[in-house]
């Protein structure tokens, strides 16, 4: 029989599923695969009874259905102040997977080269690789993963096509100022580079930092190709509805990358979403102000721990230290956690391009009663292994 394709050679099944699939079998509490626990708003839930008796089930217009994409432009022009036009500026994806497949294979040839800083989500490496471009890469250095501008601009003065940027940053909870942002910016226009953001944490921002959309930086709106979703800002990781956002010559070309790979988002999930897509500035307000409250349980209880994180300055993730335990590597760290300890993370390693072993990254989307069941779990670690 053929070979399958070589591509895949380098690609490992994702660490974070199958990290879920352990827990599962353990009965851990999962704080490893970034879902929330709790039901997404009730006016959305009601949308989506209503919408199943509505005539929403066939095909939407490929690129996102109308009243979608006129709702989300709205939405994105009040939070990021810049006029997106829903018949220009949109598609609309299956998830923030699609938005960031999409992009990458709309502006990467065969053989371009992708700047991807280090750690990293999981997924960006295998869209460079399976749009056939390689990856360059630029460290972040921990503790407060911070990168360092010269080394960025050796990597692109390697020819680099486009650089990935999670803001707020998954795994690390990063949030870039926007004084790096303009350095990044700076960089991408002298070297001629896009900038493909991954923004679905962008308003899961922790007091005193501040979000700030890149593609609203000055002269940046026509470089800077945003991918997101809704799953994490309405708790609806399962509905599977993302978006890129970018100039009108981009979108003409994600258009046509979008159309071959899954033809359209669901119709009716996106009528639906409408409603949320509708909520007032003060629903944003209120998931800034829950995930700051998650963010301070959980690591209350890291602190009783004694082991070393690093606080999260965005999104809903942490990385917790765990050399103090002395383990070999991370996963056998990560399997301890599960079996002894009853809490699932995510093996760091899986995240860092470096020879890097010593974190574990939990998450804290979870209700009050399952932090503390975690929490309480965790504190068993204060009398190591």
């Amino acid at each position: 029989m053929p070979s399958i394709s070589t591509r895949l050679d380098t690609l490992a099944e994702s660490v974070i599923r199958n990290t879920t699939r352990t827990a599962n079998q353990y009965n851990a509490v999962n704080l490893a695969q970034g879902f929330p626990d709790f039901a997404p708003p009730a006016e959305l839930l009601n949308a989506l009874e209503r919408v199943a008796h509505e005539p929403f089930h066939q095909y939407a217009i490929t690129w996102g259905s109308q009243r979608f994409r006129e709702a989300l432009a709205r939405k994105i022009t009040r939070c990021a102040g810049v006029p997106i036009d829903p018949d220009q500026h949109l598609v609309v994806t299956c998830g923030g997977t699609e938005a960031m497949m999409v992009a990458m294979m709309t502006v990467c040839s065969p053989g371009d080269k992708v700047i991807i800083f280090s750690p990293y989500y999981e997924n960006y490496y295998a869209d460079t690789v399976l749009s056939g471009a390689e990856a360059i890469w630029v460290p972040l250095r921990p503790p407060h993963f911070g990168f360092d501008p010269e080394e960025l601009e050796r990597a692109f003065a390697k020819g680099a096509k486009a650089i990935i940027l999670c803001n707020p940053g998954n795994p690390t909870g990063k949030v870039f100022t926007r004084a790096e942002l303009i350095t990044i910016l700076d960089m991408a226009e002298r070297y001629d580079a896009y900038i493909i953001t991954d923004e679905p944490y962008e308003h899961m921002v922790h007091a005193p930092n501040e979000h700030c959309y890149a593609h609203a930086l000055p002269g940046a709106f026509d470089r800077v190709i945003v991918t997101n979703s809704l799953s994490k800002t309405y708790s609806i990781t399962g509905w599977r509805i993302g978006y890129v956002q970018a100039s009108a010559e981009v979108i003409k070309g994600a258009r046509k990358v979008h159309d071959y790979l899954t033809i359209g988002a669901a119709a009716p999930l996106q009528e639906a979403a409408v409603t949320a897509l509708n909520f007032p500035d003060s629903y944003y307000d209120d998931v800034r102000a829950f995930y700051t409250r998650q963010r301070e349980l959980f690591l209350g209880y890291l602190r009783q721990t004694g082991l070393a994180f690093t606080e999260p300055q965005g999104a809903y993730y942490v990385m917790v230290d765990v050399s103090s335990l002395g383990f070999a590597n991370d996963g056998d760290a990560s399997d301890w956690f599960i079996k002894t300890i009853g809490v699932a993370g995510v093996a760091g390693s899986s995240f860092f391009r470096e020879p890097v072993h010593n974190y574990l990254r939990f998450h804290f989307a979870k209700k009050d009663e399952t932090l503390h069941a975690a929490g309480e779990r965790l504190l068993k670690v204060r009398n190591g292994r």
